[in-house]
């Protein structure tokens, strides 16, 4: 096949103990999953859940034991670390019921949703979809997947973040509002989910504002550490 110019290559995210890459189709994000964060976010109880989507380019996967890079995002001045488990999809399907979803997924890894939230709060009052916020390059690092019969008991895993070292989101996979099931269960009733596709499944507390020259480390589990530095702005 011929193109106008050449295509930009494909989105893809190493793989723990192969030489296969993950490629990536898109990315899915579930919106105020842990309790605690719904709470600070200003939100209780445990509300219908909705989700967003950011493009696959922006990935920025890093291998284990690596650093990774993202520059600081440009109009923005209140850019927040919000630390996932990433659920990466191997078996696509529609209206996947909550008991069958596990089934759909191949394997996990440590994410990270930068958000530029003073951009999302922006469209937020104003009743505008907040895509600005949430969907701009390199704003989904992710480290290394690994395959679901490796990854342990994900559903009762901790997670956390730290920056610089110091703690900022501690909690547990269980806590989420809606579980790994019912988040597949829930997207696939929307949309057609297909092997490539990675869903983002919430952050828990502590979401705060990083700046330039900060590290972040962050944890799920037994998964592979994800460590990402902040940038200058490009």
């Amino acid at each position: 096949m011929n193109y106008v110019f050449d295509p930009a290559p494909a989105a893809s995210v190493p793989v723990v103990g192969r030489s296969e890459r993950f490629p990536v189709r898109r990315v899915i994000c579930v919106g105020r999953n842990y309790v605690e964060h719904a709470k600070e976010m200003g939100f209780t109880g445990r509300e219908p859940p909705f989700f967003f989507f950011k493009p696959a380019d922006a990935i920025v996967p890093v291998n284990a034991g690596e650093t990774g890079t993202i520059a600081y995002p440009s109009l923005t001045k209140d850019l927040h670390h919000e630390i996932e488990l990433v659920a990466c999809i191997g078996t696509g399907g529609r209206n996947i019921k909550a008991a069958d979803a596990m089934k759909h997924i191949w394997g996990y890894a440590v994410g990270l949703d930068m958000t530029r939230r003073d951009l999302q709060g922006e469209m937020k009052k104003q009743g505008r979809p907040w895509e600005i916020g949430k969907s701009f390059e390199q704003s989904a690092p992710i480290g290394p997947i690994t395959p679901a019969a490796q990854a342990g008991d994900i559903v009762n895993a901790d997670i956390w973040l730290k920056v610089n070292g110091q703690d900022r989101q501690r909690s547990n996979v269980s806590k989420l509002i809606w579980n790994l099931g019912e988040i597949i269960e829930h997207v696939s009733a929307a949309w057609d989910l297909a092997p490539g596709d990675l869903i983002f499944t919430g952050t828990p507390e502590g979401v705060a504002a990083v700046v330039a020259g900060d590290t972040l480390e962050g944890g799920v589990g037994k998964l592979p550490p994800l460590s990402v530095r902040i940038a200058q702005a490009r």
